[in-house]
């Protein structure tokens, strides 16, 4: 039986390989409803192709929308609007998949509905995990969602595991013979630059990433190693795990994705070429495996992997990222908010490419961590922070 699918940030690279999974098997899966922030004109692009039922967009670009849709004739897409139409179609009953694929804070609302209506939720947004660990894998729990990591990493990750291991107490130590997690990084573009290069550093340099076709945020993102801190955070949660049994690796040929190092000396390894339609098709379609276009992966061509500790004197966003899973409570989420606002001024040629680490610590420094015990503490820490980061950036 077919099953229905909901795209939250359909027009991103995630949104976009999403599709592409999707129109490979045409009977197994349907695009039910779609939402997108800006990019209007892709979005009619989509949805002539796929015809989705819904489509929800912020409320000032609805009258454009309808235009467009008017214009192809398909007046018989329902559009929502805003924060509450994200919401809605998350948990529709009509759903049965939701990709979880809007970039920042945004993303948390709506996931945390899909979760609550039981949904098997595509987890590719890492910031709302990172700002609301404990309570959304309460509420995966108490709903009986099914959450599946797409993150390269946290994939990888995943498929090595052993069967049963969600099942086992969430206790923050690593069980069923598992003794380590091993988080892959590629190290971004400027691996090996100095701290004076790193100064020199522009948008159009860090949103060029060696290895990975992303969005500019998260291309900035792994360009500082934040994004290795963010999965960090999220690896800890997913995997019901403490920090300090994950250990942040450098691996910049981006062919092994994560490991899984195991009581009896074994570490197993998940490979494959850098294209997030592995991942994506894995989750949706797991525990069953389906064809993709990715190529096997041809080891006669990968002669060489390399292996390197991460550098956090160069990279400090890595150790502010662990420092705060440490912390727990509010910190996550705080240290989320002002790296994006940081990211966002460094796009806009505010701020330095060093500096985004600076206003992340300075802003952990002002704000008091408390307990992350409601959505609504969460999104007020979210709020907080953004303001003092903004602030920082101005001065």
């Amino acid at each position: 039986m077919s099953q229905s699918v909901c795209i939250l940030g359909v027009t991103g690279s995630i949104g976009q390989s999403t599709l592409k999974i999707l129109e490979q098997h045409p009977e197994e899966y349907s695009v039910f409803a779609v939402t997108a922030h800006s990019r209007i004109v892709e979005l009619v692009e989509i949805c002539k192709q796929y015809r989705p039922k819904v489509v929800v967009v912020p409320a000032y670009k609805v009258d454009e929308l309808q235009q467009f849709l008017a214009r192809e004739n398909l007046n018989d897409i329902e559009i929502l609007q805003g924060e509450a139409g994200l919401i809605e179609v998350a948990s529709l009953p009509e759903v049965d998949v939701v990709m979880a694929a809007i970039v920042g804070a945004a993303g948390l609302l709506p996931t945390l509905a899909a979760v609550k209506a039981g949904k098997r939720v595509l987890l590719a947004n890492k910031e709302a995990l990172v700002m609301s660990g404990d309570l959304m894998m309460q509420a995966v729990h108490d709903y009986k969602a099914t959450l599946l990591p797409v993150d390269s990493e946290h994939n990888a990750i995943f498929q090595c595991l052993p069967e049963g291991y969600f099942q086992a107490e969430r206790n923050g130590q690593p069980k069923m013979g598992v003794s380590r997690v091993l988080l892959t990084a590629s190290g971004g573009p400027f691996l090996n630059h100095t701290l004076e290069q790193l100064e020199m550093v522009t948008p159009a340099q860090a949103c060029k990433h060696p290895k990975w076709s992303m969005g500019q945020k998260i291309s900035v993102d792994s360009a500082t190693l934040m994004n290795k801190g963010l999965e960090l955070i999220e690896a800890c949660h997913l995997f019901a795990i403490s920090e300090h049994f994950v250990t942040v690796v450098v691996h910049p040929q981006s062919i092994i994705h994560s490991m899984v190092q195991y009581v009896d000396g074994s570490t197993l390894a998940q490979m494959g070429n850098p294209d997030m339609c592995t991942p994506i098709a894995h989750a949706l379609a797991w525990p069953k495996r389906i064809q993709t276009h990715v190529p096997p992966l041809d080891l006669f061509t990968h002669t060489h992997l390399n292996f390197q500790e991460p550098d956090t004197t160069r990279f400090p966003a890595l150790k502010l990222a662990r420092q705060a899973m440490q912390a727990g409570g509010l910190a996550p989420a705080i240290l989320n908010a002002a790296n994006e606002i940081a990211v966002a001024a460094f796009l806009n040629n505010q701020i330095g490419f060093t500096q985004i680490p600076n206003i992340v610590e300075a802003t952990l420094n002002q704000l008091e961590n408390n307990a992350a015990d409601s959505v609504e503490v969460i999104l007020q820490a979210d709020c907080s922070a953004r303001s003092i980061a903004q602030q920082l950036v101005m001065s």
